[in-house]
């Protein structure tokens, strides 16, 4: 009778979810499902070639500086030239799967810093001296600030907020939601220029340039719109996690392996744990005076040898992700020492070799998710949908509004299968920046949009190449977790960032606020 009462107080979206939940969790493991797709892929590649599938449009030749026409085929991966590429990629596939390196480099910094338990003793401190309602915007706000160092977020943030809400009494899987929600659905956003900006800027001006060579774009030009953008999305995300994810996941059983974290992180710190928090202290000054010594003096080795600049396509920030392990190498050896539980070099190569051979079943993951990518990319497939979407909503005949909108929707729909924000910048850049140029509509109003699109539905797709991760983050805490989990937990973030992000977006353009300058 209880359980019967309790179902009819559901709202549709909680059953809507629940349903998810369920069918999702179904589905086999995602090991199986992606080599399913490979075999659709492989079938499908061929019918497309086999009917003559191709696309035709016009891409910018960054050496020659010219507009260039393009066709692209539907390429069989059935065929001898599809099946030696198959063959002779599995390794460099894998190689090239820039996720495994991320993983494998942030990892042997965080295991130190996790296993000497530093990590533990800075979310208690967190929770003792901030307000327990702030914590989630707290979380929500690194999140969508985390994408200023590429990846990182995904591997440092998202289990990170899943044990600050354990150590709050919540739920942690809605923990790790609001950490995917916000690494990963506001990926294109933040309150500072990032590598990612300078390679979007540079295509939208190559595309500017076909119709108007004198006029361009500079990496600040969309500063003031994203500035406003992550309180708004913070926000959302902080609601959606206490009003609707929490009281879905209900009271958190933890499980016997978690019982003991649980209980032993609602204690205070010990007069070890401060004074392991005072050697990190140190060790984090040392750090950054290191890389202070390497980025600010002029002429200094991490910065870009040509502009010499040290934000956007500079070492430094092309390789942060090293930084930022050394960050948590040497905050854990120095938390270690100073509370005793790392005694000496073996203590640390014990924690780098546990926080790497854990990565076993994602390293798997990663080696079939990386071929079917590969093999996706190889047919073609992403250019003739992009292309093929571009073509429509071009040939639509409407205004300048409803073209945006239709803009950001197809982003949307495209996100899904084809994932990488640059590569379909490249190829909707030439099609859509002219095409807005010559209706009145500004680029930076053009480049904001495809934000919009191409950010809030990566946290849905399987083929984001840390929802496999994400998963297994959950099943930490719940063993039963599975897609569908993760899925409906993510939908109601998905949802209404798009909303709120979309309506900002055209508030601003009606308005005729300027983007950035």
């Amino acid at each position: 009778m209880a359980e019967t009462t309790e179902a009819s107080k559901k709202t549709i979206m909680q059953r809507f979810l629940d349903t998810v939940e369920q069918v999702g969790n179904r589905v086999p493991h995602p090991v199986i499902i992606f080599l399913i797709l490979i075999g659709f892929v492989i079938v499908l590649s061929y019918i497309l070639e086999m009917f003559g599938a191709r696309v035709t449009y016009q891409v910018f030749n960054p050496q020659t500086y010219e507009l260039e026409t393009v066709t692209t085929h539907a390429r069989s991966l059935a065929s001898a030239s599809g099946i030696r590429d198959m063959y002779v990629g599995v390794v460099p596939n894998l190689m090239g799967f820039t996720a495994i390196g991320l993983l494998v480099v942030a990892m042997v910094g965080v295991g130190v810093a996790e296993e000497a338990g530093l990590i533990r003793a800075l979310i208690r401190m967190l929770v003792a001296i901030a307000p327990s309602w702030s914590i989630t915007y707290l979380l929500a706000f690194v999140g969508v600030l985390s994408s200023i160092a590429a990846d990182a977020g995904y591997v440092v943030l998202i289990p990170l907020a899943g044990a600050a809400y354990l150590s709050l009494g919540r739920h942690p899987l809605a923990g790790i939601a609001l950490g995917f929600a916000a690494v990963a659905g506001a990926f294109n956003l933040n309150m500072f220029i990032k590598p990612l900006d300078a390679v979007l800027v540079e295509l939208t001006n190559n595309a500017i340039h076909l119709v108007d060579p004198t006029r361009s774009i500079e990496l600040t030009s969309g500063l003031w719109f994203s500035i406003v953008s992550v309180p708004l999305l913070v926000i959302v995300i902080a609601l959606i996690t206490d009003r609707v994810i929490s009281p879905r996941l209900g009271k958190y059983e933890p499980c016997q392996e978690v019982s003991a974290e649980f209980t032993a992180q609602g204690s205070g710190l010990s007069r070890a744990e401060w004074r392991g928090l005072g050697f990190a202290a140190l060790a984090l000054v040392l750090v950054l005076g290191i890389f202070a010594f390497l980025t600010l003096p002029s002429g200094a080795p991490l910065r870009n040898p040509e502009t010499a600049a040290l934000i956007g396509n500079s070492p430094f920030m092309n390789g942060l992700i090293v930084a930022i392990m050394f960050v948590f190498l040497a905050t854990g050896v120095g938390y270690g020492i100073g509370a005793g539980s790392i005694k000496s070099s073996c203590d640390v190569i014990a924690a780098m070799t546990k926080a790497v051979s854990g990565l076993g079943g994602t390293i798997l993951l990663f080696l079939v998710i990386s071929q079917f990518i590969a093999y996706f990319n190889y047919s073609n497939m992403p250019t003739l949908m992009a292309v093929t979407m571009a073509d429509t909503l071009k040939a639509a005949n409407i205004g300048s509004v409803w073209m945006l909108l239709g803009f950001i929707f197809v982003v949307i729909l495209l996100n899904f299968v084809f994932t990488p924000a640059i590569a379909k910048w490249a190829i909707f850049a030439p099609v859509f920046v002219p095409l807005f140029v010559a209706l009145n509509v500004d680029p930076e109003a053009v480049l904001a949009a495809y934000r919009v699109g191409d950010s809030t539905t990566n946290s849905l797709t399987p083929l984001n190449a840390y929802f496999a991760l994400v998963v297994g983050y959950a099943q930490k805490y719940a063993k039963d977790t599975g897609i569908g989990t993760v899925v409906a937990l993510l939908i109601p973030y998905a949802l209404w960032m798009t909303v709120a992000w979309t309506v900002l977006f055209l508030g601003w353009y009606l308005v005729g606020l300027p983007w950035g300058f």
